[in-house]
């Protein structure tokens, strides 16, 4: 099954964008997904399986790193 993830990144920190360009560069180094950007989020997109395990392993490594973050979602069937 296909679906397809909106995404945004919101680093609890003054210096917000490196956190958001190390997600994105990391969750576009994983094969079999697609990902469309614009100002406000990132839309991720690909087999069910892929896109969870991509986002399972890259949200677990923002909320490890020091900055604390909040992480905001829509997710569509089918697509």
């Amino acid at each position: 099954m296909k679906i397809a993830v909106d995404i945004s990144l919101y680093p609890l920190a003054g210096d917000y964008i490196p956190p958001i360009k190390q997600f994105i560069e990391a969750i576009s180094a994983y094969p079999g997904l697609a990902l469309e950007y614009n100002a406000l989020s990132t839309q991720v997109s690909g087999e069910i399986d892929a896109v969870f395990a991509a986002l399972r392993a890259e949200i677990g490594r923002t909320f490890e790193g020091e900055t604390r973050a909040v992480f905001v979602m829509k997710m569509l069937g089918g697509g």
